[in-house]
């Protein structure tokens, strides 16, 4: 490619990304607010899991694109594909977009030792020397909260870290039981810990199975700690039940309180899909979410279309105990 045509190239590639600029400054991702921490997240937020699906070069495209779109909640994982997930995020996030992010990542080490050396594995992989949020991952079992909470467990070391600077905000995550949940609030409840944000499934099916929405959700309401919706469409699970559309499940959840649905991408078609949902949200009327649930009802009864909860399949920590430390 000769001078002349190359100068004529990078111009039309600087009018198209100002367009993008333009169109995204016009119509901006609607920010809410991560309970007491006063925070301002967007309302739809980046899976990590998902971006380790696509090639790198698009996985680092979408991560970029939603953030020029007015998203800012990049959620992440220490085992997400082996640290690939990470790895890539922290290369898509150089270039000044580490500065656009609030960014979070979870740790499965229950252990001080484990915890730790995993938060910093995923400083390095992130290349970042903090997390804006970092929070136990898949707390899961009945023995979780004891053993995060016990001398030498790993809410020690994610303390410690926040002394540090390498951590601004703590939460957990799981996926599994409202009882656990529950049961891991009342734990840091009785350590006086109070928690900035949950992570929890909040979707069309939740609301008729061993409900997270119904068990869990008023309690974080209550005591002003951030709500983060996950799994709106369930891995996809959900829309094989054939009674609800993607937006439609994004919709609903963004409907409850949340701060932030988190929203796994692998393409920028789905990217667009999930920012296209959060441009259109309008509160949903009662007889709007009744009409939605009626729908779901039948098919959710049993949990078929929530296997994290009845199955071992979303259980990473299952498959590898020697995570926890």
């Amino acid at each position: 490619m000769d001078r002349r045509n190359f100068l004529k190239k990078a111009a039309a590639m600087s009018v198209v990304t100002s367009l993008k600029n333009s169109q995204a400054a016009e119509n901006p991702i609607p920010h809410r607010t991560l309970g007491r921490t006063g925070e301002s997240v967007s309302m739809i937020g980046i899976g990590g899991y998902h971006i380790g699906t696509p090639s790198e070069q698009e996985a680092i495209r979408i991560v970029r694109m939603a953030l020029d779109n007015g998203v800012n909640f990049l959620d992440n994982c220490w085992d997400y594909n082996d640290g690939v997930s990470e790895e890539r995020m922290g290369k898509a996030l150089r270039d000044g977009y580490r500065q656009k992010a609030f960014l979070m990542t979870k740790i499965d080490g229950r252990t001080k030792a484990a915890a730790m050396r995993q938060l910093n594995e995923s400083l390095r992989r992130l290349q970042t020397d903090h997390i804006d949020l970092l929070q136990f991952h898949e707390v899961i079992r009945e023995s979780d909260p004891e053993r995060i909470f016990a001398a030498g467990g790993g809410m020690e070391a994610v303390v410690e870290a926040k002394k540090q600077g390498k951590v601004r905000y703590i939460g957990f995550t799981g996926h599994k039981s409202p009882d656990i949940h529950y049961k891991m609030l009342q734990t840091a409840f009785a350590h006086d810990f109070h928690f900035d944000a949950v992570q929890m499934p909040l979707n069309v099916m939740d609301a008729h199975f061993d409900s997270f929405e119904k068990k869990v959700l008023p309690v974080l309401v209550e005591h002003g700690i951030g709500v983060l919706g996950m799994k709106p469409m369930g891995d996809k699970i959900i829309l094989n039940s054939h009674t609800a559309t993607p937006t439609e499940c994004l919709h609903y959840a963004m409907n409850l309180p949340t701060s932030v649905v988190i929203t796994g991408c692998d393409s920028m078609e789905i990217l667009n899909q999930a920012l296209n949902a959060a441009r259109t949200f309008k509160p949903m009327s009662k007889s709007e979410v009744a009409a939605l649930l009626a729908k779901t009802s039948s098919a959710a009864s049993k949990g078929e279309f929530e296997e994290y909860k009845t199955t071992h399949n979303f259980d990473g920590t299952y498959q590898n105990p020697q995570w926890l430390g």
